[in-house]
Formats: C-alpha cells, structure tokens, sequence
C-alpha cells in the first residue's frame, strides 16, 4: 500500500515542507536514495539536532542554542537600539548587511486579523516587557517587518503600543532597489522611496 511504501512516505513528508511541491519532494527523495546511507544518517541528525537543541532567547525570542543568544550575550551591541523583524532569517539577512550593531526583537510572524493571528499568536508582549524595564536603557526600536500589508498593519500596531514608552519608532526605508529602473518601479514603490529620501 501507498502509506506503507516508504519512498512514497518520503515524498509525502517532503512535501509537507513550505515551497515544496510534489514534483520538488520527488526530486529531493529521490536524491536522498542515490546518496549514500551516511548522507541519509547526517540529514537525519541535523534534522532531529535543530529540534532538540534549538529554542528561544528568554531575551529577543531569536532562535538559538544558547541563551541568551550571542548577539544578546555581545558586549559590542549597542543595546540602546532594537530591530524588530518577523522571524530569525529576517536577522540574518540584516546581520549580513553589516550595517546594524544593534540588537534584535524576533516576533515569529505579523499580524493577520482575517486568519485569526492576533497580538497573542506573535512576541509583542515580550518586547513591551523588554522596554517596560528602564535599565534596558531602549532609545530607538526600529520596526524592519516586510513593506507588505500585514507588515505595515503591524508596523503601525507596535508603533501606538510603544506611544506610552520613551522610545522612538522608526521604521525601516523602503523603495527603489539599486539597479532598478523608475520606468518600471509600481506607484506605491516610487512613492515610499520619495517619502523615504535622504540628505546626500
């Protein structure tokens, strides 16, 4: 039977993955097979790895082996100011950037008030709890969710629940990205690039 054939289980728990179709989970079954078995036992133990060994910072909800996490732990980070981005591959790709030497506030998702996601479904009280303690010493938080619309719902939610905090809101620019063409760029584009310009 189907659900007994393991290639068959295989395909069907690699094609439970995010982005992963049937055909991309044949794909990669079918990879897994022609690799030899110590491919198979490596994968399988960086898999169950990552579920045994990783959890949250108690600090800014990034994922982790320690806790706090390293960039909670660096005494190089500025910890005046705070980067709130929707998940850890949002950090990442703003550590790799070079430019924040801040620190960080995961949220593990936005807003979705058709889908049912309320403030309780993302790590917004643990960011008010953070500023709620003065020797944070929290100046700036800057608000880096996607320029999309549950993005900037968010956005705007975290900005009026921080009013009452001594804190400024700033959100992150967004606009024309370098090597883009203004012919080609959507309205709404255009405009946030020229709400967004700069002194130069």
């Amino acid at each position: 039977m189907a659900h007994q054939d393991p290639i068959a289980r295989l395909v069907s728990q690699l094609a439970r993955l995010p982005g992963i179709g049937e055909k991309t989970a044949n794909r990669l079954a079918f990879h897994i097979i022609k690799e030899p078995a110590a491919f198979a036992q490596e994968l399988s133990e960086a898999l169950l790895g990552v579920k045994e060994r990783i959890g949250l910072c108690t600090t800014c909800c990034n994922l982790t082996e320690t806790d706090p996490c390293w960039i909670c732990q660096s005494e190089k980070r500025d910890s005046s100011v705070i980067c709130v981005v929707e998940g850890t591959p949002d950090l990442m790709a703003i550590e790799r950037t070079g430019e924040f030497m801040g620190r960080y506030h995961v949220l593990h998702g936005v807003l979705r008030p058709l889908e049912g996601v309320g403030p309780d479904e993302i790590r917004v009280r643990e960011l008010v709890q953070r500023l709620s303690k003065p020797e944070q010493g929290v100046r700036e938080v800057i608000v880096a969710t996607n320029p999309n619309t549950d993005g900037e719902t968010t956005a705007l939610y975290i900005a009026r629940l921080l009013r009452p905090f001594e804190v400024k809101v700033t959100r992150i620019a967004s606009g024309i990205p370098i090597g883009g063409d203004l012919e080609y760029t959507d309205r709404v584009t255009l405009g946030r690039a020229l709400l967004g310009r700069r002194e130069i």
